[in-house]
């Protein structure tokens, strides 16, 4: 019984953040994908997990991703597109790869549980999960839970917006899938 009703909080709270989610957003987020020559993905803790995810099923469906931080990531350049996965948008990390990524004329996308913040403010797009009032102290989901579980499931739905979209067959991502494991 108590871990049903745990269970059904954690859906709950995560259906209620994306239900307040712009759903215009996966067309936008495509789009700007695409239109990118290299994606890089960046957050920290658990939301560069998050991160890891979504670079994850990005190779899958045939994009050019690297993770900021691996001993294999590249320079960054102009028409380059960095991803920058942080709740608050205040983390100092973060902010010194967005300065760093915006020197070299890389576009900056936001994805965040804040619309308005330090990094927000120079990236070119934010795409905010939820609205902030709803990230209030949840017990039982504590220390940005809330956010990065929500933010797990969203760019999930982005990515298979994208792939039905654009038709790519599950056969051919098995196909770009790691085969090193």
């Amino acid at each position: 019984m108590f871990q049903q009703q745990n269970q059904q909080l954690v859906i709950g709270k995560i259906s209620e953040i994306l239900d307040a989610t712009d759903s215009t957003y996966a067309d936008k987020l495509t789009q700007i994908l695409d239109g990118a020559k290299r994606i890089f993905i960046a957050g920290a803790g658990r939301s560069k997990l998050v991160g890891n995810f979504f670079a994850m099923r990005l190779v899958h469906s045939g994009y050019d991703v690297s993770v900021v931080g691996e001993i294999v990531t590249p320079s960054i350049k102009a028409g380059d597109l960095l991803v920058i996965i942080s709740g608050s948008g205040e983390t100092e990390q973060l902010i010194a790869f967005t300065k760093s990524a915006k020197k070299v004329g890389a576009n900056i996308v936001l994805i965040s549980s804040r619309a308005s913040s330090t990094i927000g403010d120079m990236a070119d797009g934010v795409f905010q999960v939820g609205k902030q009032e709803l990230y209030g102290k949840v017990v039982g989901m504590p220390m940005g839970t809330v956010f990065e579980l929500s933010t797990l499931c969203f760019l999930e739905a982005i990515v298979s917006h994208m792939i039905w979209e654009k038709g790519i067959p599950e056969e051919i991502m098995r196909e770009r899938h790691a085969n090193l494991e």
